[in-house]
């Protein structure tokens, strides 16, 4: 992250938030509960994230999907602990609802294109720009099929201002060398 001059953020599982506490990076958990203090064995805590060293949360990703009146309570509780939050949607209707909530930023995320190999910016161009416009103010990342500095490049010029991306650094032959490619598409200072 350092060498490449751009703001890359891990979102990681609970349980590894604490490997990178010290790491200088700015680290979120990959989701927290609508949950308070009390009974609530097996669920995440918003509070604990935050203790643990987390920065945000990632809500609503389509392998942990949430109703919309759910994921406004979340919002607003996560933001008032000083949390930042990224909310996924699969639609231009689903993001304008979640828009309504103020998250820091929205994540287009066709779910039929999550994990595959054509990127939501060629497949869908045209959705990528309309989603944009549909939720502005909200800063909007682009996911689902991302591989490419291509991928990256065409998700930017459609107004988004960073990237989602697992599966195309995890599962590539040489992730870092997938991570700096990727991320040589970004001018310095910008999001991944």
């Amino acid at each position: 992250a350092e060498s490449t001059g751009v703001a890359i953020i891990p979102v990681v599982q609970v349980a590894d938030i604490w490997r990178l506490k010290g790491s200088g990076l700015e680290v979120w958990a990959q989701h927290v509960d609508d949950i308070e203090y009390g009974p609530n064995t097996g669920q995440t805590l918003p509070e604990a994230v935050m203790a643990a060293g987390a920065k945000g949360t990632l809500l609503n990703h389509s392998e942990n999907k949430l109703p919309v009146e759910v994921i406004g309570g979340l919002v607003k509780r996560v933001k008032s602990l000083g949390l930042k939050v990224l909310v996924c949607a699969e639609s231009i209707d689903e993001g304008q609802q979640i828009a309504k909530f103020g998250p820091d930023f929205l994540a287009y995320e066709p779910p039929e294109l999550i994990g595959g190999d054509v990127s939501v910016s060629a497949a869908k161009p045209e959705l990528v720009r309309d989603f944009v416009a549909a939720v502005k103010p909200i800063l909007v990342l682009v996911g689902a099929g991302i591989h490419t500095r291509e991928d990256v490049k065409k998700a930017l010029a459609l107004g988004a201002v960073g990237i989602l991306v697992s599966s195309g650094i995890v599962l590539a032959n040489d992730p870092q060398e997938k991570l700096l490619e990727l991320a040589s598409s970004f001018k310095q200072d910008e999001t991944i």
